[in-house]
């Protein structure tokens, strides 16, 4: 177990933290510099560390063997009224956390391919076990936060959808928002079986790929 923390928390973290600097970086391309002034734009992870969710939360998950490893980093602040484009920054800039992520696990499957090529197709155990398991975590968190249920990035999608009263009445769900996800990942990790099946079947098409490159 302790060689599972030593592991898998760190690539959680990594992972958390290019989410969030992505949110950022989107928000002040559309005009708003908050994150930046506020010294959010950096991989330091200090900045980023949400003690509930980068630590005790994963930390518990692991501990329990639920199965599933998730957490969070603070949220980025933004100021969306900054934006040159209220709804389509908004939309944009909560789509690039969940990019950001599936572009880190195209990174890993790289680095496996420039490894394995070093190796003469060895990769090393240890190797192919961070990187593959980088690269179904990185999955699982651009799914997971597509979901449509506030706070998550999928419902800010959603609700620049709707008409106003309804986007309205959608985003206060963000209040118990929360509590819904938690207690899902701690109660019921079953019911969230959907989010690991495409996250797989991704994981497995790249390392397939990694593979026939090596």
């Amino acid at each position: 177990m302790i060689e599972s923390l030593l592991f898998l928390l760190p690539l959680l973290l990594l992972s958390v933290v290019v989410h969030e600097v992505a949110h950022g970086v989107a928000a002040e391309w559309w005009g708003d510099p908050t994150a930046r002034m506020l010294g959010r734009i950096t991989l330091s992870p200090l900045p980023h560390i949400d003690l509930f969710g980068s630590i005790l939360v994963p930390g518990l998950l692991l501990l329990t063997g639920s199965g599933v490893l998730f957490g969070w980093a603070k949220p980025v602040p933004v100021t969306p009224q900054n934006y040159r484009d209220r709804k389509w920054g908004d939309i944009t800039v909560s789509l690039a956390g969940p990019a950001s992520n599936v572009a880190l696990a195209g990174g890993l499957a790289g680095v496996l391919v420039a490894v394995g090529w070093l190796t003469g197709g060895n990769i090393p155990r240890i190797v192919w076990m961070v990187g593959s398991y980088g690269i179904f975590l990185n999955f699982i968190l651009a799914v997971f936060n597509l979901i449509p249920i506030p706070p998550l990035d999928g419902s800010h999608v959603v609700a620049n959808l709707l008409p106003p009263r309804a986007a309205y009445a959608y985003r206060s769900m963000g209040q118990i928002g929360l509590f819904i996800v938690l207690g899902l990942l701690f109660l019921l990790p079953g019911a969230l079986g959907w989010v690991f099946l495409p996250a797989q079947v991704a994981t497995g098409a790249l390392l397939g790929m990694v593979t026939a490159l090596t």
